[in-house]
């Protein structure tokens, strides 16, 4: 993000905090259209000369994504399914969009740090098995409390089982994120724990994990204490293996997932992230907006877990340059794997490239799953759930191969 569109987009967030919605509103709608903002409506300074220093001009308006619709990507390509549920999705990239929410209403949102995304479906009931659990639990401790639902399988094998952790995409709820992923079924067949933990609209007003705050990107602070805390309550209460947690996530949760990864890795065994975010991608709204849409590096700073990333290359929503990042963190502290490219196309006829880093035993340490014409949902996931696209290949499913292969020692 160049120095005067930051300098704009932080004015506008003092602005929004402030209460001076219309003075915001008017701000961000020069910097979007690349116009000249007036100095004496804004302070001293102008905060919208629009134009980044190489030129580039912003493209878009805001835009709320209410249907799941066919969006082009940069060259060209098309995306199905529905378009989901990162921290941000107020920069459309096609200029002849009509608005379709009032730019007041979203910077309301933005002022209590919730990013506008498209509105809640009702997802599918969940069909359980004979004999299966789909625990309502909730963690209190010193952080805070949280409601999470644990998935129990029927088939349980002899001994403790891995658990999974699923964090949601904003706007999201545990019970849809577990009907559009399809990872309950892959718990049955695997024997694993599911854990669901939940954001509560009183913490973020979209739902999102608030991965763009520094209080929630560290240990033992913010909303990793509280997700740890659910952990800890599941090994004490069920039979879980504590050498075998994994922890995944969608959009912002895929981001808070990456973040869970670097700040416990001797709680985790590894991670997927799912069209999110690298580590300390972000640290306010500004550098959230800038993140979502051109991508970032985020801190140098390892990531010591194995990581499995997936990113569709025509998502409108979050960067996939942000999936390259999250691969740079998680190779940051491991050099001389192998690297293995892999291409193919799924059973829905998405084409793929797999990218592999295994060490000496032929495990894979990281996977890079770039998806062509894909937006932003969970890839192979179901119809019955938001944000999905079930042309594949199937994320769910490829989680659970490269989560199994790892213990922690």
């Amino acid at each position: 993000m160049n120095s005067s569109f930051a300098r704009g987009m932080s004015r506008a967030t003092e602005l929004t905090r402030s209460g001076n919605l219309g003075d915001a509103t008017a701000l961000i709608q020069s910097l979007l259209q690349g116009q000249p903002a007036a100095a004496n409506s804004y302070g001293a300074n102008s905060y919208a000369e629009g134009q980044f220093a190489d030129g580039d001009v912003i493209e878009g308006t805001f835009t709320r994504l209410d249907d799941a619709a066919t969006r082009p990507n940069s060259t060209g390509a098309s995306s199905t399914g529905s378009t989901n549920s990162g921290p941000s999705s107020i920069f459309g990239k096609t200029a002849a969009r009509k608005v379709r929410k009032g730019l007041g209403e979203t910077l309301r949102g933005i002022a209590a740090d919730g990013m506008p995304q498209r509105g809640v479906m009702t997802p599918m009931p969940l069909d359980l098995p004979d004999g299966a659990q789909f625990l309502s639990l909730t963690h209190s401790g010193s952080h805070g409390r949280r409601d999470y639902r644990l998935y129990v399988p029927v088939n349980q094998p002899e001994g403790p089982m891995p658990l999974i952790v699923m964090l949601h995409g904003c706007t999201q709820s545990p019970e849809d994120f577990a009907v559009g992923t399809g990872m309950n079924a892959q718990a049955e067949e695997f024997g694993c724990l599911i854990a669901w933990p939940a954001q509560p609209q009183g913490a973020n007003v979209q739902k999102c994990w608030n991965w763009f705050r520094p209080e929630d990107q560290a240990r033992d602070c913010g909303e990793p204490a509280l997700i740890a805390g659910i952990i800890g309550d599941i090994l004490r209460d069920h039979p879980a293996d504590p050498a075998r947690v994994y922890i995944a996530g969608l959009s912002a949760g895929g981001a808070a997932a990456a973040i869970m990864g670097t700040a416990y890795p001797d709680l985790f065994a590894a991670v997927g992230v799912h069209s999110g975010l690298p580590v300390g991608g972000a640290i306010d709204v500004p550098s959230a907006f800038a993140a979502m849409r051109s991508g970032s590096t985020g801190k140098v700073r390892p990531m010591a877990v194995p990581a499995i990333v997936f990113h569709g290359l025509a998502d409108q929503t979050v960067h996939p340059g942000n999936g390259d990042a999250v691969v740079a963190q998680a190779l940051q502290s491991r050099p001389g794997l192998k690297r293995v490219h892999v291409t193919g196309v799924s059973d829905g006829g998405r084409t793929y490239r797999q990218t592999r880093h295994d060490d000496a035993e032929g495990r894979s340490i990281a996977e890079h799953w770039e998806i062509d014409g894909a937006g932003h949902a969970w890839a192979g996931g179901r119809t019955g759930g938001s944000y999905t696209d079930p042309k594949g290949p199937d994320a769910s499913r490829e989680m659970l191969r490269f989560f199994l292969q790892h213990t922690r020692t």
